[in-house]
């Protein structure tokens, strides 16, 4: 049920002549910025969000034409808890950020300490109409670093959705992985989860190691998300990545130091202003106590 008080938002469109009469459900796609998709526009009906000419609309409710269509956004109350965790801001407009996930730190979970929870003291409040809390688009492991990107309103988040879905969005990582790496460039596909996964590797450069007999630093960029993917396939050639835990060789895990598998960079087209957008994040300085030349 939506309700309404002082601090709800209403969006109004006065609906355009129409040949014949068209469905609300058909009519009513992408004439607010929060209700992009069909089924956000089914949503917003069913909690009763919709009014046409002061009644409340239905999906099989007609357009004609002039009708006065109006959506009430509630706005969000937060009287919650934030985890202060200082994050450091990469960029930020009204509509979107990205900021640097430090290892350690869950994305989002049923825990308080989570970067979810430490976004909204960390960034700007937007001022859009369809404006919400700080969302990630897309998740990090645990034990992963780097680049997060984050939607400050409802339509941006939906839209950021659709360029992940589209593979829209390029990511690469920069990893340390463990054992000799004969073959220096190549692509590693098996399923994972029963879905398609395929992630392509780069050896950029190899240190020998008493421990691990050699260190290799690669460059991944995946072409799919499953879950652990980048891990989950480097474990399946015998190079784990450095410190992983959960996929390491037995006897050859490095604790202590955290996993070595770092987000770098992404690369997408901004979904409100059309901008080619591009960012990095250096590696962090326990990278380059290994590898002293980055």
């Amino acid at each position: 049920m939506c309700s309404f008080n002082q601090g709800s938002i209403k969006e109004t469109h006065i609906a355009k002549t129409q040949l014949q009469p068209t469905r609300l459900q058909e009519y009513g796609v992408g004439i607010f910025k929060s209700l992009i998709t069909k089924s956000s526009l089914k949503k917003a009906i069913k909690k009763k969000c919709i009014y046409i000419n002061a009644s409340l609309a239905t999906t099989a409710t007609l357009i004609h034409g002039g009708e006065s269509i109006t959506l009430h956004v509630q706005t969000e109350k937060h009287n919650k808890r934030f985890f202060k965790l200082p994050l450091k801001i990469i960029y930020e407009d009204d509509f979107l950020a990205l900021v640097n996930k430090p290892s350690g730190v869950l994305v989002s979970g049923n825990t308080f300490k989570t970067i979810v929870n430490a976004l909204p003291q960390n960034l700007n409040k937007s001022f859009q109409i369809d404006a919400i809390a700080p969302k990630p688009a897309h998740r990090l492991d645990f034990p992963t670093s780097g680049l997060l990107l984050v939607g400050k309103t409802a339509s941006t988040i939906v839209a950021l959705n659709i360029l992940f879905a589209h593979k829209k969005i390029r990511k690469s990582y920069y990893a340390i992985t463990i054992g000799e790496m004969k073959v220096k460039k190549d692509s590693i596909t098996f399923p994972i989860d029963d879905k398609l996964a395929t992630s392509n590797y780069e050896v950029l450069d190899t240190i020998a190691s008493d421990k691990y007999q050699f260190l290799n630093l690669v460059k991944l960029i995946p072409s799919t998300g499953r879950r652990h993917q980048l891990r989950k396939h480097l474990a399946s050639i015998r190079n784990p990545i450095l410190g992983d835990t959960d996929y390491g060789i037995e006897g050859k895990v490095l604790k202590g130091k955290g996993l070595y598998l770092h987000a770098f960079s992404l690369e997408f087209t901004h979904p409100i202003t059309n901008e080619n957008m591009y960012f990095e994040k250096a590696l962090p300085a326990k990278y380059r106590k290994l590898f002293n030349y980055l």
